[in-house]
């Protein structure tokens, strides 16, 4: 097997493939607000992301078990798949937050909380520090205590920075 086989099969997604695909970049690069990324690439019965989507950018499923599938060009980055997934599988990008910096907004569920203007480690999806960012804000789109982070970050890892570490 190789690595990034072994990596998949233990849960770590190795690339883009169908229900994990990065949006158009010339409108990812448009985009006030940001898109949302959905890394789900396996069927499993789940649709949060599509039932709390408010304006059906992710697009309706033939079968519960299906992949989601996202029209990027009516996502306006408002979170709320974010705090309705249950697998952290959804978050959203927004590189037209400055000339060198993206806006990450992703879900966290653990406490205690980061707080804005906090610096903290940005890491990859096995867990290494790849940069610092900045809290920017913290939110809970549901107000059921699902919080999403709001983390500014250099464009340059868009395709690696999953989570983060608050570090005292």
């Amino acid at each position: 097997m190789t690595d990034a086989l072994d990596l998949f099969n233990s849960g770590v997604l190795t690339g883009e493939r169908e229900g994990a695909v990065l949006p158009d970049r010339k409108l990812w690069e448009s985009k006030k607000g940001g898109v949302v990324i959905i890394e789900c690439p396996q069927r499993i019965p789940c649709n949060p992301c599509h039932t709390s989507c408010p304006t059906g950018a992710i697009r309706p499923f033939a079968d519960i078990n299906d992949t989601p599938k996202v029209d990027h060009s009516l996502c306006t980055g408002c979170t709320l798949c974010v705090a309705s997934c249950p697998g952290l599988a959804c978050f959203v990008i927004d590189l037209t937050f400055s000339e060198d910096k993206a806006l990450f907004k992703l879900p966290y569920e653990m406490l205690p909380l980061p707080e804005k203007g906090q610096h903290v480690q940005c890491l990859n999806r096995t867990g290494e520090c790849i940069a610092e960012g900045t809290v920017e804000n913290v939110t809970q789109p549901k107000k059921d205590r699902t919080y999403v982070i709001h983390i500014s970050a250099p464009k340059g890892i868009v395709s690696e920075f999953r989570t983060i570490r608050v570090v005292k």
